[in-house]
């Protein structure tokens, strides 16, 4: 018999046929047969032999969509290690094995906006494909934003996004949510509880425009009212341990305060802390409340120390920039990056329970991946 090619009979043996149809197919014109599938089997190691890897340099294609490089985008943080971020990370994470796409987390630790900028501008040395930068100096981002783009880097703001009449960056879109209008709807709330007296508003870094619209915000909802209530801003400080302390301080030189609140995470969980240190509900404090779900604030919540936090769901605030900077990457540009408000929900003793027991990636509770099933109707006006 005419000497066979090995492929031609690994092919054959994937079609596990007896001894004798084998030797049928291998001779005469089931030769052609064999040899077509050999061919075939040839190709296919070949092609995958070519494939780049899905952690090289090019990534797997997702579902329909077609093979890219391993594109990186970057986010540029001003509390790199805040515990805010951790559920937006985990968002930027989870966006990114779905793409085949990788981000970097970087900025500053303490709210510096020179480190932020230096953070910036490495990105854009480095050929990022893509950034999204936390604009917390409308002044400060304008270049950098400005270069990325002429480099052909495309460039969103996420969290925070310059001042309200000056965006400071043309960046291509916002991912978070509206400032003003949460602590304006902040103080209104606020309203709900207090009638009169002194209101203190609790700010860590005054002039950051993560934060700063939104005590602009409250201060004028409460200036609205018409009401005899006075309201002053008090920074704290980007250090929760310091910024702690300040506010203990606060609390103990204005006993008969009426009503704190807050305007970022680590100052909201320190006024529940301090209210619940020197029981200031006894002592006619009204109301307490402020920004997101860290566990001090949710446990807060649930004792009554404090009345009600807002949630900007931060996870969105990391998934979404990847999504879009993904597809704007993937369309050469024709799928601009959308404005998105990742919304404004109070969090109150009625309805804290779930955050407190579903530990989750969504709010940063959780390291696992994890289905979180629900049941029963959906709350609505």
């Amino acid at each position: 018999m005419k000497k066979i090619h090995p492929k031609v009979e690994e092919a054959v043996d994937t079609l596990q046929l007896t001894p004798i149809a084998r030797r049928r197919l291998l001779t005469g014109a089931g030769l052609a047969s064999a040899s077509a599938a050999a061919a075939a089997l040839l190709s296919a190691c070949t092609s995958s032999q070519n494939q780049p890897a899905a952690t090289g340099g090019a990534a797997a294609a997702p579902g329909d969509f077609p093979a890219t490089p391993k594109w990186k985008f970057v986010f540029v943080c001003h509390v790199t290690t805040n515990p805010f971020f951790t559920p937006a990370q985990y968002g930027a994470q989870d966006a990114c094995a779905l793409l085949g796409t990788e981000f970097q987390w970087t900025g500053s630790k303490d709210s510096i906006v020179a480190e932020m900028v230096n953070a910036t501008n490495a990105a854009i040395s480095a050929k990022a494909d893509g950034l999204a930068v936390a604009v917390v100096d409308k002044a400060a981002f304008r270049d950098p934003v400005n270069r990325a783009l002429d480099a052909g880097i495309p460039v969103v703001s996420y969290n925070a996004d310059g001042a309200r009449d000056d965006k400071g960056t043309s960046r291509l879109a916002y991912i978070g949510q509206g400032l003003y209008e949460s602590g304006y709807a902040l103080g209104q709330r606020a309203l709900q509880q207090v009638e009169s007296g002194d209101i203190v508003g609790f700010i860590a870094t005054p002039g950051a425009l993560n934060i700063q619209p939104r005590i602009d915000g409250a201060e004028q909802a409460i200036k609205d009212s018409g009401r005899s209530i006075t309201f002053t801003a008090v920074g704290t400080n980007a250090d929760v341990t310091r910024g702690l302390s300040i506010i203990d301080a606060y609390a103990q030189g204005h006993p008969n305060l009426a009503g704190m609140l807050a305007v970022d995470a680590g100052s909201t969980q320190s006024i529940g802390q301090v209210v619940k240190k020197y029981t200031m509900r006894s002592k006619g404090l009204k109301v307490a409340g402020g920004f997101d779900l860290v566990p001090e604030t949710l446990a807060a919540i649930k004792s009554g120390d404090l009345d009600y936090t807002i949630d900007q769901q931060p996870y969105l605030q990391g998934f979404l920039p990847v999504l879009y900077l993904y597809l704007y990457k993937l369309s050469g540009g024709l799928l601009f990056p959308s404005e998105t408000n990742t919304g404004l929900l109070f969090v109150t003793k009625d309805n804290v329970g779930p955050y407190q027991t579903t530990k989750t990636r969504f709010e940063g509770s959780d390291t696992a991946q994890k289905l979180v099933s629900r049941s029963g109707p959906i709350p609505h006006a």
